[in-house]
């Protein structure tokens, strides 16, 4: 609404303070404005906003526009305009726009778990089982691959990397195949097709190199290694699909630090998820390709920030381990805590490697397939010989209900679990139980060094974290506030 530009005019804008609605009301520098404003009784001038206020009511606002009718106009046009919302997270501006995901999913479709099972004669064979599916099912009964087991009650295929092979030919577009660890695939054509298969393949999809793959499994790399290179290769092939393979593989050093330049400035991605990027792509020139003068010595890494560790008290590392009274659960949580190991690592132990007569834990082939021993608790080692007479594991240390290794998401829930029912606020993962054995160990007196031979770090600059985040001597410094 436009007014004469002789009246002045007054603005009413909604304020809210301490949960109280007010009208604010703005105007420009006008004495007259000022003299009748301090007359109306029902409108106060905040030393807080610097303005008048009222209250955000019908009987304030129809006597505001009594006071002034005739002399000065009152407009609402900017009370009930809605409040501009702000996104909870950073916003990047890019120069050429921020990247999208290069690789996008399929919708999701039924899984269909493959595990290694039994039946007569001690012959192997591979179990097929899955949530109920018509598609599934109907594929299934009419497999010429598939069969059904009458006492365990559910399909099997035989053994081999073949036969997974054509049953996920069979299920293509109606499942996704989903292997359990017993289950060691060597076969990277398999391996592609499981890694892969959860990915929307366009005439322009570019599969990840198979010579790339066995470059890996050759140079003997741990298969988390491999599996997170090829996502990693997966994306920057793909990234790049409209410009064909060719020209991929002829790149310069300039054009691979392009791509890597846009997703430190997306902020969207890990320091170390961009450090692995490059180490996957430069591997693919300089290993697979032969392009050794693709040195990528002027690739910008991005500084990792050194991030302190998270660590539980005491007291909640003892609620959390109380909080279960599943005996099997408790002492793989106490074994996370007693000799900080790994996730996988606890998961990866046999019977064998539980060394009583010497207190020592044998942890084989952990990160950088280093082996090493580390403390064995009394009483844990107690709790052991309890859950040993109780369950029985045949070959693993720790074994699932059916059988087999126990798998690393188990254990992560039963954690997750436990912490909750502790009431432990603190956001936490099983490795923060590591953290906190390193850190309480240090605030005990143990010597920086054994601390870095139990926890299996190569450099003693890993270890020397735990430094900052210990309470140790820090209790007996007084800040100079409590002098005051």
């Amino acid at each position: 609404m436009q007014y004469p530009s002789n009246q002045p005019v007054i603005y009413l804008n909604s304020l809210e303070h301490e949960g109280v609605k007010y009208i604010r009301l703005w105007h420009k520098p006008n004495p007259f404005i000022v003299k009748r404003l301090k007359e109306a009784g029902w409108i106060k001038y905040s030393k807080t906003y610097k303005c008048f206020v009222m209250h955000h009511r019908p009987q304030s606002m129809e006597m505001t526009f009594t006071h002034f009718q005739g002399l000065a106009k009152v407009s609402t046009q900017y009370l009930y305009r809605p409040k501009r919302l702000k996104p909870s997270k950073l916003v990047p501006v890019l120069a050429g726009g921020q990247q999208g995901e290069p690789l996008q999913k399929l919708p999701d479709m039924p899984v269909v778990k493959l595990q290694p099972m039994l039946v007569e004669e001690n012959k192997t064979v591979i179990s097929v089982t899955f949530r109920y599916s018509q598609q599934v099912y109907e594929t299934l009964r009419h497999s010429r691959l598939a069969t059904w087991q009458r006492e365990p009650k559910c399909f099997a295929i035989p053994e081999g990397g073949q036969h997974i092979q054509q049953l996920a030919e069979e299920l293509e577009g109606l499942g996704w195949l989903w292997l359990s660890q017993e289950l060691v695939v060597r076969d990277v054509l398999l391996l592609r097709r499981l890694w892969e298969q959860t990915y929307s393949k366009g005439a322009d999809y570019i599969t990840c190199p198979i010579d790339y793959l066995e470059k890996l499994f050759l140079l003997n790399y741990s298969m988390n290694t491999i599996r997170t290179y090829h996502s990693l290769l997966l994306r920057f092939l793909n990234s790049h699909k409209g410009r064909g393979m060719e020209q991929v593989n002829a790149f310069t050093e300039e054009d691979i630090n392009q791509y890597h330049r846009q997703m430190v400035q997306a902020g969207a991605y890990s320091c170390s998820f961009i450090n692995q990027s490059i180490n996957a792509v430069k591997f693919y020139y300089q290993r697979v390709l032969g392009r050794h003068e693709v040195q990528l010595h002027n690739v910008e890494r991005p500084e990792k920030p050194e991030r302190l560790p998270t660590v539980l008290s005491k007291e909640e590392v003892r609620k959390i381990l109380l909080a279960t009274d599943n005996l099997k659960h408790r002492c793989m949580l106490q074994l996370l805590y007693a000799g900080g190991l790994r996730i996988g690592e606890v998961i990866n132990l046999r019977l064998s490697d539980v060394k009583s007569d010497r207190n020592l834990l044998l942890i084989r082939g952990g990160k950088g397939k280093k082996d090493r021993t580390t403390v064995l608790s009394q009483k844990l080692l107690e709790n052991l010989r309890l859950y040993y007479k109780e369950y029985r594991p045949k070959e693993w240390l720790f074994e699932g209900q059916f059988g087999g290794q126990y798998t690393a998401d188990s254990l992560r829930n039963v954690f997750q679990a436990c912490r909750k029912k502790a009431g432990v606020k603190t956001s936490a993962t099983p490795h923060t139980l590591r953290h906190s054995f390193a850190t309480h160990l240090l605030e005990q007196g143990t010597d920086l060094r054994y601390i870095q031979t139990l926890l299996g770090h190569r450099s003693s600059k890993t270890t020397e974290i735990y430094t900052h985040v210990t309470t140790y001597a820090l209790d007996k410094i007084v800040s100079p506030l409590d002098n005051l």
